[in-house]
């Protein structure tokens, strides 16, 4: 992974090829190689109205004694192993298609039904401060009839832990409902969490959108264009969750109550929120690269009217001496013994005159 000084690499790389190259450069028909994490964790979370049980398991085999358990079951993985990820989808009798689509890289969010389970994969997002980009972290939800498996990229970060604490509350929704309405605050958590990158990128647009109209300079059309890109990003994740969640409304699978239907009605409106946020963000970027492109040409007409107005003030002098320069015996007061000054005062007073003239005018 390229590591670089952000700041260092605005001025050297204002335009981040780089970058457009990661975007860009993306081949379904290829199957990429992810690797292996140097770090997994595996938690589960067992519960039902009246307790729930916590633990970190120290082998993958430990969670095989949850598969038959009465109470609700939250696995949650943490670093994507294949060996790890094909032994607990086996037990757990997930179709293998279901599995590659775990372990691939640069899915497209969507929802599938197979083999009594529904399956939901979509991208958390996180803003990164010091290099002002936007991360995606490939999240993958199974839903089963008593159970929920959720397999994530890093094991050092995600959005569940508000989830986490209010499992622990004995009144919480979460301890009273069943394993869908678990798989509705999953998902609604990741939703909720693209408006906190959506605040970053604001604030971001914001001060940029300041420094364009107090000095536009080449580093300012680089974080344009920066922005402009992490703009695809968002977008790109974004916008397909609306079809996702659509999907999910339309199913009619036995894992879902008709009562769980409404809570996910509120996360299809946040979605279409973020979608409606990132299309404004998007055409804001094309206004401030607009706005640039105006504030750099009234700069350079700016320049010009002033090198425009030196050219006309000097003009007179220029006359004047070459007039008086001629190489002519006969010039009218050529020895005048005050010529001279007559000369210089006139090389004067007219620049004044054409400068109260032009100032008149509103030229200047």
């Amino acid at each position: 992974m390229r590591k670089t000084n952000s700041y260092l690499d605005l001025v050297l790389n204002p335009f981040n090829l780089f970058r457009t190259k990661k975007i860009l450069n993306i081949n379904p028909t290829i199957i990429p190689q992810r690797a292996e994490p140097e770090e997994t964790s595996l938690y589960v979370y067992d519960y039902d109205a009246e307790s729930v049980h916590e633990e970190r398991l120290n082998s993958v085999s430990d969670c095989f004694t949850y598969k038959h358990s009465a109470r609700v079951t939250w696995i949650n993985v943490d670093g994507l192993r294949r060996t790890d990820i094909e032994t607990i989808c086996n037990h757990y009798k997930i179709h293998p298609l279901v599995q590659e689509d775990i372990l691939s890289v640069g899915q497209r969010p969507k929802v599938d039904e197979i083999d009594d389970v529904m399956f939901c994969l979509l991208n958390m997002l996180y803003f990164n401060e010091k290099e002002s980009t936007v991360e995606v972290e490939q999240i993958s939800i199974v839903l089963g009839e008593k159970f929920v498996l959720s397999f994530q990229e890093d094991a050092s970060r995600d959005v569940f832990n508000p989830l986490r604490d209010k499992i622990q509350f004995h009144q919480n929704k979460v301890r009273q409902s069943g394993t869908d309405y678990l798989f509705y605050t999953l998902i609604d958590l990741i939703v909720d969490s693209y408006f906190l990158v959506m605040e970053k990128l604001s604030d971001k647009i914001e001060m940029l959108e300041e420094d364009i109209v107090r000095n536009p300079n080449k580093k300012t059309l680089g974080r344009i264009n920066q922005l402009r890109k992490e703009m695809i990003v968002l977008k790109r994740n974004v916008a397909p969750v609306r079809d996702m969640v659509a999907g999910i409304l339309r199913s009619e699978s036995h894992l879902l109550e008709e009562r769980t239907e409404r809570y996910f009605k509120d996360v299809y409106d946040h979605i279409i929120q973020a979608n409606e946020l990132a299309e404004n963000y998007r055409d804001m970027m094309m206004n401030m690269h607009d706005l640039y492109l105006s504030n750099v040409n009234l700069k350079m007409n700016e320049v010009m009217k002033v090198m425009a107005i030196v050219t006309c003030l000097l003009a007179p002098a220029t006359v004047i001496g070459g007039i008086f320069g001629m190489n002519f015996e006969s010039i009218p007061w050529l020895h005048n013994p005050y010529g001279f000054f007559i000369a210089m005062a006139l090389m004067l007073l007219i620049p004044v005159a054409m400068i109260y003239i032009f100032k008149k005018r509103g030229w200047f």
